[in-house]
């Protein structure tokens, strides 16, 4: 995964609609019970060969609700499947822990791990 939807998520489906992998889950399928959308670590490809940069977070009215996350590799694995280090002490849950997801490389670590805004205003 290299975005988090947050809980300013207001449900609108923005997201979903514009995902080229659907990687993004309603708050009727968050697996992790809560009452936002979802993006799940393992399918989320940041876009890259699709667009420019997250077509989720540029559909996104909700400012600063998508954010930058660790990458899905064999690196950061950890932080995604051993742990609850998901928004508010929760485990991440993934479909296929094996997954190597592509990243852009443009994004620094120190920036995914404070989770900035996808979109910068």
């Amino acid at each position: 995964m290299a975005v988090i939807i947050g809980d300013t998520c207001i449900n609108c489906a923005a997201c979903i609609d514009e995902c080229p992998v659907e990687a993004i889950v309603d708050e009727d399928d968050n697996p992790t019970g809560e009452e936002y959308y979802y993006v799940y670590p393992d399918k989320c490809v940041e876009c890259v060969e699709h667009f420019d940069s997250p077509a989720c977070a540029e559909a996104c009215p909700t400012e600063d609700c998508i954010t930058w996350d660790l990458p899905f590799t064999a690196e950061y694995k950890a932080h995604f499947c051993e742990g609850e280090n998901y928004l508010d002490e929760k485990a991440y849950v993934c479909e296929n822990a094996d997954a190597e997801m592509p990243m852009r490389d443009d994004i620094s670590i120190e920036d995914r791990q404070a989770h900035r805004s996808v979109v910068e205003e």
